[in-house]
């Protein structure tokens, strides 16, 4: 699985905290998810930051 976040991030960090493995701050502020698979040792930190973002940005890739 991989994630994607949308334009509604507020560069709040949250996800960064969570997971690093996976997010991380741009120059711009806001957060970005690696284009790589999620590992499953990174699975369940992935999800608690999707579900933890305050203003639902992190959606599951298409």
């Amino acid at each position: 699985m991989k994630y994607h976040v949308n334009g509604n991030c507020i560069g709040c960090g949250m996800c960064v905290a969570t997971c690093p493995a996976i997010f991380r701050m741009t120059e711009r502020g806001q957060a970005q998810a690696s284009a790589a698979d999620v590992s499953p040792e990174d699975a369940s930190a992935a999800k608690w930051a999707r579900s933890g973002c305050p203003v639902n940005a992190i959606e599951t890739a298409k």
